[in-house]
């Protein structure tokens, strides 16, 4: 009976040791690893799959890519055995821009302080090293979406830089001033602008051997350079038209059209509008016979609101920027001057179908440079320098109302049509401050908005705003507690790794 009962104890105690590891086993599976990723993408060594991927600087020079878990809002693990997650193997000083290609499960990532352009493989989590060499410090940079080719706007040496893996080559064209480039999707058309001109520029890719010199290359077609100069590759040329400080450019999904942003009075010009060009006419292998006179532009279209970014849903584009004049609800304008000629933003929208512009909306002042979809049917707008507006002057002189609010990410409900300054402050007497304070202790402004991403399908966009991580509601622009996804460092640049495509950041 003694044997028999120690039996049954061994039996009981090895039942209850089974289930105790049992829990213990699955208390560990806290994250779902599905049967079949989205799209063949791998699991990533951190287990997470709604990454965001956050530039870091420590002090100007020394940097980092820290991954945060964009579901859950934390930047460990749930079971905090792990306190960050990073990008192994990357190390360069000033992460300021990610160039976002989650469809290939790929980033781009360039620093300014070493001039490093490093591919960033989102399936190891890892920097996977150089993706291009450029000879100067870069104003802009754009990727073909086959990484074949890579265009760098170097406006302090005055280099347009192409970096082309097929033929092996480097091209530095020549072109004073160059501050911005842009390329379509297709990678078939390129197009550059230069600080205080007037003119537009495209890229040229002659066929082998067209020319034995650029020398004669620049004659015959008019270029402003060709490069090399024995058998030239690539030239630059002038695009004929007339256009009004161009800035950036918008190419269409369906490859039809281009969309050249006319900066005009935000950049020294004269008159904000938008040239329409057809991208056939824009092409790199369209070359020309003899140096063009005859402009491609089909219509020029003024925004009186002013505009330096753009983004369309196929149907309307949304065109962010500023005016010093008062803007009426039609988007014309009222011919009444700001308080002390100041700048004012405002978001305008062009109908596609008729080339024309059927409203415009107050939105955060400042230089606008990123316009995100996300959920809710929103429409976000980020922008620098909100406090050299007039809603920081308005408040200067007095005026604690709403539109003293001088923050710089502004939310669009599009079904609504109507615009919020996020955070919403108020600094009249009953005073609602920012709800998670930057290290300045600034209780009503963030400062700069450098980069926002769309957490898509999650009601969340993310931002690295005022040198931090501050993330928002799409449902009503309220923000996030911040607690586990603030960063040490300063945050300069942000993207969603797991979007669906590359077109949704």
């Amino acid at each position: 009976m003694k044997s028999l009962r120690l039996t049954r104890s061994g039996i009981l105690c090895g039942l209850l040791l089974t289930l105790a590891t049992i829990g213990l086993t699955a208390c560990r599976v806290l994250y779902k690893v599905p049967e079949y990723n989205f799209g063949g993408r791998p699991t990533p060594p951190s287990l997470l799959f709604e990454r965001v991927l956050v530039g870091v600087t420590a002090n100007g020079t020394q940097g980092f890519l820290e991954i945060l878990d964009g579901l859950r809002d934390i930047r460990g693990n749930i079971q905090d055995t792990k306190q960050s997650f990073t990008i192994s193997g990357y190390s360069s000083g000033y992460p300021g821009q990610i160039y976002n290609f989650p469809e290939q499960s790929r980033g781009f990532v360039y620093s300014r302080s070493d001039g490093t352009f490093t591919a960033i493989n989102y399936g190891t989590e890892s920097g996977g090293g150089p993706a291009a060499a450029f000879p100067a410090a870069s104003s802009a940079v754009a990727v073909s979406a086959d990484f074949i080719r890579f265009f760098s706007a170097e406006e302090s040496a005055g280099i347009l830089a192409i970096v082309d893996h097929n033929t092996g080559g480097t091209y530095d064209l020549n072109l004073p001033n160059v501050f911005q480039v842009a390329i379509n999707q297709g990678d078939t058309a390129a197009v550059a602008m230069v600080r205080n001109s007037d003119t537009l520029y495209r890229i040229v890719k002659l066929n082998t051997n067209q020319f034995t010199t650029a020398a004669i290359a620049d004659a015959t077609i008019g270029a402003i350079d060709c490069q090399p100069l024995v058998v030239p590759v690539y030239c630059v040329v002038p695009v004929p038209g007339s256009f009004d400080r161009p800035s950036n450019a918008y190419f269409s999904l369906d490859g039809t059209s281009a969309y050249i942003m006319n900066s005009g009075p935000e950049l020294g010009g004269v008159t904000a509008s938008i040239s329409v060009i057809p991208q056939a006419a824009l092409v790199n292998t369209n070359i020309p016979t003899a140096p063009p006179t005859v402009t491609p532009v089909t219509a020029t279209v003024p925004v009186p609101g002013g505009i330096t970014t753009s983004l369309s849903d196929g149907k309307t584009l949304y065109l962010a920027g500023q005016s010093q004049n008062v803007i009426g609800a039609n988007g014309q304008s009222t011919g009444v001057a700001n308080p002390n000629g100041l700048f004012a933003g405002y978001l305008s929208t062009m109908d596609l179908a008729s080339n024309t512009v059927t409203g415009s909306y107050s939105i955060s002042d400042g230089h606008h440079s990123q316009l995100l979809f996300a959920d809710n049917n929103t429409l976000w707008v980020a922008s620098q320098q909100c406090a050299n507006g007039v809603r920081q002057n308005l408040f200067a002189q007095g005026d604690t109302s709403q539109a003293a609010n001088y923050n710089c990410l502004t939310r669009f409900d599009l079904g609504a049509l109507t615009a919020s300054i996020v955070p919403a402050t108020n600094q009249g007497a009953t005073a609602v401050t920012v709800p998670y304070p930057n290290t300045n202790q600034d209780l009503y402004y963030y400062g700069d908005l450098a980069s926002m991403c769309w957490v898509q399908g999650h009601n969340k966009v993310y931002t690295a705003y005022g040198g931090q991580i501050h993330a928002f509601n799409t449902t009503d622009g309220s923000e996030i507690n911040n607690i586990n996804i603030t960063i040490q460092g300063t945050a300069l640049s942000v993207a969603y790794m797991d979007a669906l495509t590359n077109a949704a950041n």
